[in-house]
């Protein structure tokens, strides 16, 4: 019987594979993905699943989990610690292992679940860091040249949540990355302001990344965002839609209290959490099916025995209801496998 991709997400919804390889070693890798590309067959590359949702027809192809392991170490007093560790290691552990080792600069990437592989694809980030910041480079399989490459940070274009790997979808498989991180007990500024508080320091100012650390996981678990099987509000894909970067034109026709943060670009970031509030769906919005998770608006949940199109429609539902009220359109942040979200009427 096929393997149903709900026991490789942390949604826990999407159908069968038609062919499921673990890939433990980068031959293995590269084998499957080889293999598949040389007959035309579809690929879908999973490691933690925690960016994903995956339709309830399945993956009609090869599904390839990326289990892949190894952190090699160079470090010295002057250059800091250069970080290479394999796709398919866990994220967080690499995080715990670096405020372990006094490696300075993802500490309040704390609690993020998925793979080290998906993190420079996605441009991961969250309490005012982001993986750009320390990415040295990223080592990929090119299936459009057919041989691997090494992209340097000022070449990912890195991006607000996204990268060349997400631009160019399905081309680049990321192998290994590498981090530049620097040494000491202190975290790196805190960027953040409600991190700021929760630390007790100002923003802009150190706190030891210890600290930083258990401070991001109890704010993360306090919005339902550390993964816990026994409960239903850590069943999603994280935060479902991205924060809008609007135009001035855009950002003047918000409500005067709505937030702003203006952007190097010219753009004006404003929060999602806040359109989808006040356009109505507060937390826990939804059915006993699904629902906005009861701790934190932009957490899409699955409360048990749901279907990827009750997830959708739900989905669709919140953005119909930004974009009537407020002309902004949400993007959904997780990767959709086999279906899509309706396009909302204009207002």
């Amino acid at each position: 019987m096929p393997e149903r991709l709900a026991d490789l997400t942390t949604l826990r919804l999407g159908g069968p594979a038609r062919e499921l390889v673990h890939a433990t070693t980068e031959a293995d890798l590269l084998d499957a993905v080889g293999t598949a590309d040389a007959a035309g067959t579809p690929v879908l590359l999973v490691a933690g699943g925690s960016n994903l949702v995956v339709a309830d027809e399945g993956f009609d192809g090869t599904v390839v989990r990326i289990a892949t392991t190894g952190v090699r170490v160079e470090q010295d007093s002057c250059g800091g610690a250069m970080v290479t560790v394999a796709a398919g290691e866990t994220w967080d552990d690499l995080v715990a292992r670096a405020v372990d080792e006094g490696w300075i600069g993802v500490e309040a990437l704390s609690g993020i679940p998925g793979s080290v592989g998906a993190t420079p694809i996605q441009n991961v980030g969250a309490y005012g860091q982001e993986v750009a910041q320390t990415v040295a480079s990223v080592r990929c399989w090119d299936r459009v040249l057919r041989g691997q490459r090494t992209f340097f940070a000022a070449d990912c274009r890195f991006g607000y949540r996204t990268s060349r790997f997400k631009q160019d979808p399905g081309r680049h498989i990321v192998l290994d990355v590498t981090f530049q991180l620097r040494l000491g007990d202190l975290g790196a500024p805190v960027r953040y302001a409600e991190l700021a508080r929760t630390l007790g320091v100002d923003v802009g100012e150190r706190a030891p990344s210890r600290d930083v650390r258990r401070a991001v996981l109890g704010l993360r678990a306090g919005k339902g965002m550390v993964l816990d099987p026994d409960d239903h509000d850590t069943w999603s894909a994280g935060s479902f839609f991205t924060n809008p970067m609007l135009d001035a034109e855009a950002a003047a026709r918000l409500p005067d209290d709505a937030p702003r943060w203006d952007q190097p670009d010219g753009t004006v970031k404003t929060s999602a959490a806040w359109l989808i509030e006040h356009a109505g769906f507060g937390k826990g919005f939804g059915t006993d099916r699904v629902a906005l998770s009861g701790k934190h608006t932009l957490a899409l949940t699955n409360r048990g025995g749901a279907s990827t199109a009750d997830l959708l429609e739900l989905a669709g539902e919140v953005r119909r209801g930004v974009w009537d009220r407020y002309g902004v359109l949400l993007v959904n942040e997780p990767v959709l496998v086999g279906c899509e979200l309706p396009e909302p009427v204009a207002p």
